[in-house]
């Protein structure tokens, strides 16, 4: 669905033109997996998938949402009585980001909003953060809040933290907010530093595909904050401020001092590993060496199956036939329990593997995968 669409969409729904509509992409994350509340390293980029807002600023304390993909007539709620935890429908994602930039005070006093997004739900591609985005990207422009890409993406990690109760890192909003077309993002997490590095694989005869193996995961429950709260602790028993702080060096000294703290020495290991492989892939992207990523992003998958333990199945199906069938690397990305794979193969072997997964799916009795090619695009943006 178009910009033209959703202002069209917007006009039949509350019987005038929008104030203007607002983008915002999903992600892909490249490399560095639960590295985000860890303080560490990242390296997401933006897809073409977007959710798209129209919206129209309101002056009385009322905040009406609709959604184009959701069953149901528009909810209405009053911006002075938006509290944590009280919405369990996806209108706590734009509902959430109101209630931030009041929270921070910022003088919002109600909206119209229609929205309508491409980014697959459930499928670890950051379909909530770019909900989240595009609302207070378009909050920004139509309050004239001034606020920087960087500080929109905090406001609505704090919203998905506080608002909607899920333990997300800063990543997947700071990707919808800041990503360049072109380029992967190197996000330090401790301190929001970016760096836009290059990535045209197409120019190499590349091409990354995302597999969305159609496994639903939801972050909001356990299994996610059970990863957060073993990390901290590891943290805590170490003694410095979070993960981040442990040297790739010193990973097996850091390990011996855990003792028989089995589940907490995994993952440990995982985000101190895992911090490693995001700065070779910026050494080896950086250097033009963009082939000798594959095995990087294996070695990331390997990580997250065994010592985080959030792969599954089908995950495990994609990264394995993919290798198999000549690809140059794969991995889970995202969440994890679910969700999708990426794949790094030369243009040639697109059809090949994508017919091998597509088989080894059907032959194992899963629901058939979807499967398309990920293309590094713009961020956050007005529209109209």
């Amino acid at each position: 669905m178009g910009a033209q669409q959703v202002r069209d969409g917007f006009a039949a729904l509350y019987g005038t033109g929008p104030d203007g509509v607002w983008a915002a992409p999903g992600r892909v994350n490249l490399i560095g997996e639960h590295t985000d509340y860890n303080d560490g390293f990242v390296m997401p980029f933006a897809l073409p998938h977007t959710a798209i807002a129209a919206v129209s600023r309101r002056e009385d304390g009322v905040l009406r949402l609709h959604s184009a993909d959701i069953e149901g007539g528009v909810a209405e709620l009053r911006v002075a009585d938006l509290a944590p935890e009280s919405d369990k429908s996806w209108t706590a994602y734009p509902a959430g980001v109101v209630w931030a930039l009041r929270e921070a005070g910022h003088p919002v006093t109600g909206a119209d909003i229609h929205l309508a997004s491409t980014v697959p739900a459930g499928a670890g591609l950051s379909s909530s953060a770019a909900l989240e985005v595009v609302v207070a990207l378009a909050l920004n422009d139509l309050y004239g809040l001034g606020l920087r890409g960087w500080q929109l993406a905090r406001l609505c990690q704090r919203a998905e933290n506080v608002y909607v109760g899920a333990p997300v890192g800063i990543m997947d909003q700071t990707a919808s907010a800041c990503c360049e077309a072109g380029h992967a993002l190197f996000l330090d997490t401790r301190d929001l530093s970016q760096r836009q590095i290059p990535f045209d694989l197409a120019a190499e005869g590349m091409r990354l595909l995302v597999v969305d193996t159609q496994v639903k995961h939801s972050h909001s429950e356990g299994e996610y904050g059970k990863r957060r709260a073993g990390c901290e602790k590891g943290a805590a028993l170490l003694g410095v401020d979070a993960l981040r702080d442990i040297a790739y060096e010193d990973l097996d000294a850091a390990l011996a001092r855990l003792g028989d703290e089995e589940e907490v020495r995994r993952l440990v290991r995982h985000i101190v590993t895992e911090n490693h492989r995001v700065e070779r892939v910026v050494a080896l992207l950086s250097s033009g060496d963009t082939r000798a990523i594959g095995p990087v992003l294996v070695e990331g998958h390997a990580s997250l199956r065994d010592d985080f333990r959030i792969s599954c199945p089908e995950l495990d199906l994609v990264v394995d036939t993919a290798m198999a069938s000549g690809a140059l690397g794969a991995r889970m990305t995202g969440g994890g329990f679910g969700g999708s794979a990426i794949v790094l193969l030369e243009e040639a072997d697109v059809e090949p593997v994508t017919k091998a997964v597509e088989k080894a799916f059907a032959t194992a009795g899963f629901t058939a995968p979807r499967v398309f090619e990920a293309v590094p695009a713009a961020g956050a943006r007005r529209l109209v």
